[in-house]
């Protein structure tokens, strides 16, 4: 199944990363791995739930100053397509179950490029106020800065060692 984009409602970020899919996916599934790029630094992530399967529980939390962390994402992943796609939001929790309340559903896409990988990351709203919002709580700012520490992350350990 591919996401039809609306561009009126959606907002997307991309970028080649220099490493192959193998090492972006693995920073996904890893919890510890994970932890070190999902939030803008120095802002800290804490994984507290990853289940990275249709219906499994996505769970993080935040510290903004180094003090004690509060609630980041609380939701589901819907599709997880190894290698190629993840797609998680928070309108539900583990299970399938319905969340409170809904703000974005996000679809992460890996394609292979001659330089090593399209990276996109793609949030889906349901309405143009959503949208908007989002936008001015500095989403390209946010998920740009969030792929760029992903990007150092997995280049600096795809470098051939010197000789």
């Amino acid at each position: 199944m591919t996401t039809t984009l609306h561009p009126e409602l959606d907002l997307t970020v991309s970028r080649i990363i220099k490493a192959p899919r193998s090492a972006i996916w693995k920073a996904w599934a890893e919890p510890q791995s994970f932890e070190q790029w999902w939030v803008p630094a120095p802002a800290v992530c804490r994984v507290r739930d990853m289940d990275l399967r249709p219906g499994g529980a996505f769970r993080t939390e935040i510290s903004q100053d180094g003090g004690a962390f509060g609630p980041h994402i609380t939701g589901c992943f819907l599709a997880v397509d190894e290698l190629e796609r993840i797609v998680f939001t928070d309108a539900l929790v583990a299970g399938w179950r319905p969340a409170e309340a809904s703000f974005v559903t996000a679809v992460i896409t890996m394609k292979e490029h001659t330089d090593g990988t399209e990276y996109t990351a793609t949030a889906l709203h349901r309405n143009i106020a959503d949208r908007d919002e989002h936008e001015q709580l500095g989403f390209y700012d946010g998920w740009g800065t969030v792929i760029r520490q992903l990007a150092e992350r997995v280049e600096s350990r795809a470098r051939p060692e010197a000789c």
